[in-house]
Formats: C-alpha cells, sequence, structure tokens
C-alpha cells in the first residue's frame, strides 16, 4: 500500500477551508475513487488527471486509486485540485519526494497535454494557506500576479505539471515574472467633462464624503450618466485592506480582467437594466458567485434607467444596503459575501422624459407618471438619502469655455471632511456618517437645538419616516463636514432635508 497526502484550498465564499488531498494505491482490480462530495467539474478529474499524466511522461497506476479530499463533510467544487490531485499520485507512487502536508499548497487546473490552466480565486485562497501556517504556494503562471499580491508566502508559478514534478524534484529553478507594473490607479474620467450641473456635483460631493447613496432624476442626455461615472474619480482611494478584499471577490467572480490588480481606484460596476435578481446579488447552480452588489463593494453601483428594471430587481437591494452584506442560500449552501456600496440611480421623469414641471412638452397623462415612478418603490426609496434633480444645462453653460472643477480638486476635499469625521469617529467602531447607528444619532451626534426643533417639526407634520430622520441627521453631518462646522447647523440640516425629499421635484 502507498499513501501520500497533500494540502489545497476550497473556498466558501471569501473563506478559505484547509484541505487535505489524500492517495492511497492498493492492489485491486484498476479503478479510480473520489471521496469527499465533489461537484461535476471535479468528478471529472479523474480523466483530466490521467491524461495530463500520461502526456508529462508519467506512468498512471495501474492498481486501485483512492483519493479522498477531508474533510469529507465540506463539498468541494472546481477544477483548483487537478494538480494537487495530479502531485499527491506521484508521491504516493514514489516518483516525487513526499513533502510535508503542512509546506505548500497546490491550486491548479490540468489540460490533457499536462499544462496547468488559471482558476478563480487564487487570492483569498493563499491568504487563507498564509493565515493557516503555509510556507509555499504552487499555482498557474496565470494567476501568479495576483497571488503575489500576499506578502508573506512564497509563491511558485508553474506553467505545466512537468514544471511542477522537475521543481519538487529539485531539478528546475522557478522563473517569477516580474509584477512590478500590474497596479495602475489612473482615473480616466473627470469630473470637469460635465457642463453645469452645480446642484448635481455638489450633492455628488456630500454624497462621497458620507458614502450616500444617491437618486437622479432627469430628462434624458441631461448627464445623469456622466455624473455617476465619475463618482469613483472623487472617492478616497482605497486602504490597504480594501483593496485585497475587492480584489479577491473580483477574483472569486473571474472579472479580474476588468480591473488592475491592486488599484485604488474604488469599484463602478453598472449592469443594465435588464439584469435578473441572481445576477444583482450573486448566486449559481454549482458554486455560488458574488453579483454585482459585491462587486461593486468599497465602490459604486449604478443602474440606469431604473424604473426600466425587472419587478423585484431593485427591491432585492434593500436588504444589503442595510446591513453592508449579502447571504446566498442555495441547495449546496449559504454563503455571505460583503456589499458596502453607493447605490446610484438614475431615472427618467416619466415615460416620454421631458416632465419637469418647467413648461416641457411632456405628452405623459398624470397616471402614466405617477404609475411610471411607482415602479421604484417606496420602502427602496426610503433608503436612497439625497434626491437630485437634473435639468438641461443652459445654452451659456454648454457654450462657455471655462471647465468646471476637476475631480482632483473635489477629491482633495472629500478626502479632507473624511479625516474630519475619522477625528470624531476614533472610539467608533463605524468610519463614514452613513454608518452612524439611530441610537448614536439620537444621543452623541445631534445637531443644533434649532436643527433639532425643525427635524421634529417635520417628524410631527409626517413628512419624515423614522428612517427619513436619522438619514437627514447622517447627510446634515456630512455637509457639515464639508462645511468645516463642528456639529450640523440649521443651515446644514435644512439643506439635508431638501436633498434627502427631492424639494426640486414639486416645482
Amino acid at each position: 500500500m502507498a499513501l501520500a497526502v497533500t494540502s489545497s484550498i476550497s473556498l466558501s465564499g471569501l473563506i478559505g477551508n484547509l484541505i487535505e488531498v489524500e492517495v492511497d494505491i492498493s492492489d485491486g482490480l484498476p479503478s479510480y475513487i473520489l471521496l469527499g462530495l465533489p461537484d461535476a467539474a471535479l468528478s471529472e478529474s479523474r480523466d483530466r488527471v490521467r491524461a495530463a499524466l500520461v502526456n508529462s511522461g508519467e506512468s498512471w497506476p495501474n492498481k486501485k486509486v483512492t483519493v479522498s479530499l477531508s474533510p469529507a463533510w465540506l463539498p468541494k467544487s472546481g477544477s483548483a485540485f487537478d494538480l494537487p490531485i495530479a502531485i499527491t499520485i506521484l508521491m504516493a507512487q514514489g516518483r516525487i519526494p513526499k513533502d510535508e502536508p503542512e509546506s505548500a499548497i497546490y491550486l491548479g487546473e490540468l489540460s490533457l497535454d499536462g499544462q496547468v490552466r488559471e482558476v478563480r480565486g487564487v487570492l483569498p485562497a493563499v491568504l487563507s494557506a498564509k493565515k493557516s501556517g503555509f510556507k509555499r504556494a504552487l499555482v498557474p503562471l496565470k494567476n501568479y500576479a495576483e497571488a503575489r499580491c500576499i506578502s508573506g508566502i512564497e509563491v511558485v508559478p508553474v506553467t505545466s505539471l512537468n514544471e511542477a514534478i522537475a521543481y519538487l524534484r529539485g531539478e528546475l529553478t522557478p522563473i517569477f515574472p516580474d509584477t512590478s507594473s500590474v497596479a495602475q490607479n489612473d482615473y480616466f474620467l473627470d469630473l470637469c467633462d460635465v457642463a453645469g450641473q452645480v446642484g448635481a456635483r455638489k450633492a455628488l460631493e456630500i454624497a462621497a464624503i458620507g458614502l450616500h447613496h444617491l437618486l437622479f432624476i432627469g430628462p434624458p442626455g441631461t448627464g445623469k450618466t456622466m455624473l455617476a461615472e465619475r463618482i469613483p474619480s472623487i472617492l478616497p482611494p482605497l486602504t490597504e485592506d480594501s483593496i485585497l478584499e475587492v480584489t479577491a471577490i473580483h477574483s472569486i467572480a473571474g472579472t479580474l480582467l476588468d480591473r488592475d490588480l491592486l488599484s485604488k481606484l474604488p469599484p463602478f460596476v453598472a449592469p443594465h437594466h435588464t439584469t435578473t435578481a441572481p445576477a444583482m446579488i450573486g448566486g449559481g447552480t454549482h458554486a455560488i458567485r458574488p453579483g454585482a452588489t459585491s462587486l461593486a463593494h468599497q465602490g459604486v453601483l449604478f443602474i440606469d434607467e431604473a424604473p426600466e428594471c425587472a419587478r423585484g430587481v431593485l427591491d432585492s437591494l434593500r436588504q444589503p444596503l442595510e446591513s453592508g452584506n449579502v447571504t446566498i442560500s442555495r441547495a449546496i449552501g449559504s454563503i455571505t459575501y460583503p456589499a458596502r456600496f453607493m447605490l446610484v440611480l438614475a431615472a427618467n421623469p416619466c415615460p416620454c422624459g421631458r416632465f419637469s414641471g418647467r413648461g416641457r412638452s411632456c405628452t405623459c397623462t398624470q397616471i402614466a407618471i405617477r404609475r411610471y415612478r411607482q415602479r421604484l418603490s417606496g420602502p427602496l426609496l426610503d433608503r436612497i438619502d439625497l434626491r437630485v434633480f437634473v435639468d438641461s444645462p443652459s445654452r451659456i453653460e454648454l457654450a462657455s469655455e471655462e471647465l468646471g472643477e476637476s475631480s482632483a480638486t473635489v477629491r482633495e476635499r472629500v478626502i479632507q471632511a473624511r479625516k474630519t469625521a475619522d477625528e470624531r469617529f476614533q472610539d467608533c467602531t463605524w468610519k463614514l456618517n452613513s454608518q452612524i447607528p439611530p441610537s448614536q444619532l439620537r444621543k452623541r451626534f445631534r445637531a443644533e437645538r434649532s436643527a433639532m426643533s425643525f427635524l421634529h417639526s417635520e417628524l410631527d407634520n409626517e413628512r419624515l419616516s423614522a428612517r427619513g430622520f436619522h438619514k437627514v441627521l447622517r447627510i446634515s453631518w456630512s455637509i457639515a463636514d464639508s462645511n468645516g462646522h463642528v456639529i450640523p447647523s440649521r443651515s446644514d440640516v435644512e439643506m439635508a432635508f431638501a436633498l434627502r425629499e427631492g424639494m426640486e421635484l414639486l416645482v
């Protein structure tokens, strides 16, 4: 009997589970038995591993081969176990020296000719391996750049099974490609491209300070999408922890090609309005993948033509907006992904798009306008902090050669306002104005007396809900930080109330 053990990582969301790959080769009828709750892709590893070994010049044992992935109760999925299974089989045959299971992890899919193909989720897997005490990781060459983002663990890139075998035999010194130029942090879109829209630009700045959710309503062609696309350029750069977390999510989703590694630029995700609820929240049959809400974590989720979304898609955002994460339950298990993002919605004021209450030639009936706006449910709108009407810029604004403020200028003000908030929240578990708990708003973070009296009056007149009351207070703190006020004044609160209620829509 020949026995060998190596290690790999199985991901459950962003959490990596240590997997021991055990191979037993014993006398008996030639067979291959795979244990440990494998999915379909993993069950097919037998033919991939066998062809890869034979085409790499190695022998396939003409005996009974039993492969066990422990712990046996944890479901396993994906093709990343191909390389560790092949390596363990060779160790069991004595073709390569046996190694301690806790010394290295192996990740990679094998092609039939023995090439090692890239797999998803390498970055969070290597991070989990480091936390488990591993010192070395063998990964596909195409995954080397993301795996190298984790310091404190040796990452060995391999292009083929032959190369991995030669390295383990001590016959090959691996070549480490240069990854120093993978991180690009350029801002390609600038706020100075937007003509006019002074009020909307101010609302963007306030939203960026506190990471408040935002709704743009206005006729087509007024710049709603241009404004939304430039929000990442005025947000502060991501911290090191946030960079790794965002990169790990995109690694699992397989969307790293759409985003530079270690980019400090907050993500911007803009799903089409025909997207489904599973695509928005996340899901899957064989493996639970993150959706648009998680891909936008620490950044912006922008939904254009929001009223055109299918029924229930936008309402599925209500829970992530409150909790900052999303839990997806399927038959294969439950996984929680982080989903703390700034939601930005854009909508026309009516089906024809020309209604504004300012003399436009709208052809829609009042009933049609009401039905169109009711596609955005009341509970969802109650979770939107700022509601801004975006009208067409004037001829003078469009013809002017003088550009508005650049994103860099606005970003500096946002960073300074956030530093003020950081000092205020230094003994708290939250760092943003939009995250202040209701109990703390009533206890520690109140506005001036006259400002609180104004809010209580609006609450008594039923123009504010309890959630709206807290939302206005949070917005007022962002406005106060922007204006350099120690606590929100009455003018700050009145401006927050106007932005919250979207008074311009009533003109």
